[in-house]
């Protein structure tokens, strides 16, 4: 093999794994854009002395479309509306009772917000997610004590039993000295 072919070889497996993320593998725009610098680098015959300017890595920029988006995040929250019917309305505030729900939900929303070009989370998104929260987590509240003051026989319990341990500890300090010079 000459060093064209291996260049050639070179560059195309490059470009392919440079090109091609898991994410947007079925992207018919990206994968027309490869085929193109492909067919681009098999037909231009470079030879071994050729400058090769074109694999340099472009990033493919998606511009957030905020449209699609929203239609995306109402399919997710249908789907997450559907699976919710299925459990108990009692049950929505005890997260084990949808968890796997939740999650696909929440993936749901990740996977398309990245896959048409938005960050995730976006205002798109968490307002979605918040409309969701309301319509099924509004009840779930958690309701704090109310701490009162405890009454008068505690309070009086709980501050003579320390004045009499510390009165009996001192009485009881001052009668071993006392002692210990009877005894030595």
């Amino acid at each position: 093999m000459d060093a064209n072919h291996l260049k050639l070889l070179n560059f195309f497996a490059a470009g392919i794994l440079a090109d091609l993320s898991p994410l947007q593998v079925c992207d018919p725009m990206r994968e027309s854009y490869v085929a193109s610098k492909v067919n681009t680098l098999m037909m231009s015959m470079l030879s071994a002395t050729e400058e090769i300017k074109l694999f340099m890595h472009k990033p493919w920029i998606l511009e957030c479309n905020k449209t699609v988006l929203q239609l995306e995040m109402e399919k997710c929250g249908e789907r997450f509306k559907t699976d919710m019917e299925e459990v108990d309305p009692q049950n929505w505030c005890n997260l084990t009772h949808f968890i796997g729900e939740y999650h696909f939900f929440s993936a749901c929303t990740e996977d398309n917000a990245v896959k048409i070009g938005c960050f995730w989370p976006n205002p798109v998104v968490e307002h979605y997610i918040i409309r969701i929260h309301k319509q099924f987590f509004s009840n779930c509240t958690l309701k704090s004590a109310v701490w009162g003051d405890p009454s008068e026989d505690t309070l009086i319990i709980l501050i003579l039993v320390p004045v009499f341990l510390t009165l009996t500890m001192v009485a009881l300090v001052v009668w071993c000295s006392k002692r210990s010079d009877i005894l030595a």
